[in-house]
């Protein structure tokens, strides 16, 4: 798939690609549904979580094909979504393929990682019985540095920054920054006082679509960290060992699992994986972050914060604060022609090998 064709997969715009997206589906001929969503778009259009299942209704195997968990990251599993819906992949027997478009719409249309209510989706999902409550003692250390109250300036971030992960390590800033926060809601990485009400119905309609479902494998696409333009698959969770195994053996697969030791390896409390387990307890559920890479650690956190300083303490529409909107949607989704032919063609990749692996996990 060369430059030109991936090109045309990417939306400039929320609308846009919903449009795009629904319009696809029907033509691939799959099944397909909408949740709505509290708020509006922009230009006060509807918001919600699409969702284009192919294959058998009663398949009891499923890949699971989510995209814009983070708001703005989403225009990258978007253009994968809409580049299969083109060119959908061969299902083996018993096999259906599920592609959920925007699991968060709000902050895709409006240019934000979070929903309306300040949450990260990704730190939303709590196991059941666990408090929304609570913070690393190193995230009360890093609020000042990453969460200033005051809009966009410069303020000698990156120094004080690099101070910081020389004093305590790249791995253990990441942990306490990334882990996910329930003390400071106008924060990065807050998880919320209550899981969302885009998490919530889409547990319920998986809870309620999928109770066939014994093999279920989930990629979540995402885009920041990383080797810039190539993917990682990071382990969430793995019940299926066997399909764990021969992601392992696929040539060119990046696979790890979380190690706390780098940019990379942190822990997420309240990730996806959690909300999958509670929607299909009767599954064994392999489910992966595929992580695409656009810049370096402290560039992107940077990218996070002066965002999210324009849209809590003024200047989100002009000046600075529309400087730093732009420069969060680049940081998610760059413009740069081999970036988004890489994203499409390895995000096409990874789903036919997926698609291979559930086909030979069938008799495991």
């Amino acid at each position: 798939m060369n430059r030109e064709a991936t090109a045309r997969y990417y939306s400039d715009d929320y609308a846009q690609a919903r449009e795009r997206f629904r319009a696809a589906a029907k033509t691939a001929g799959a099944a397909l549904d909408a949740l709505p969503v509290l708020g509006e778009g922009p230009r006060s259009e509807a918001l919600s979580i699409d969702l284009a299942w192919l294959g058998p209704r009663d398949a009891r195997r499923v890949l699971i094909h989510s995209s814009g968990l983070h708001g703005i990251e989403g225009y990258a599993g978007s253009a994968v979504q809409l580049a299969l819906l083109a060119h959908p992949p061969p299902l083996p027997p018993d096999c259906a393929l599920l592609l959920a478009h925007a699991l968060n719409p709000w902050g895709m249309a409006w240019g934000r990682r979070t929903n309306a209510a300040n949450v990260d989706l990704n730190r939303n999902a709590l196991p059941a019985g666990e408090a929304w409550a609570g913070s690393s003692p190193g995230y009360a250390r890093l609020d000042p540095l990453i969460n200033p109250p005051s809009p966009p300036c410069a303020d000698g971030f990156y120094p004080r920054a690099l101070l910081h992960v020389l004093r305590h390590g790249l791995g253990t800033s990441a942990q306490a920054l990334a882990g996910g926060q329930y003390d400071y809601p106008e924060g990065l990485f807050f998880g919320g006082t209550g899981l969302q009400p885009e998490l919530a119905a889409y547990r319920d309609w998986l809870r309620d679509r999928l109770c066939p479902v014994r093999d279920a494998l989930v990629l979540d696409v995402h885009t920041g960290l990383g080797p810039r333009g190539r993917d990682t698959l990071i382990v969430e969770r793995a019940d299926h060992t066997a399909l764990l195994a021969g992601l392992r053996e696929t040539p060119e697969v990046r696979l790890r699992a979380p190690r706390g030791d780098d940019a990379l390896g942190y822990r997420v409390r309240g990730g996806l994986v959690n909300l999958m387990t509670q929607a299909l307890p009767g599954a064994r559920i392999t489910h992966l972050i595929q992580e695409f890479g656009t810049l370096p650690l402290l560039r992107m956190l940077h990218a996070l914060r002066e965002e999210n300083r324009a849209h809590l303490h003024g200047g989100s529409a002009e000046g600075r604060g529309a400087v730093a909107k732009e420069r969060l949607h680049q940081a998610a989704c760059p413009i740069s022609p081999a970036w988004r032919e890489a994203v499409v063609t390895r995000g096409c990749r990874r789903v036919e090998q997926a698609l291979r692996l559930l086909e030979r996990a069938a008799s495991l």
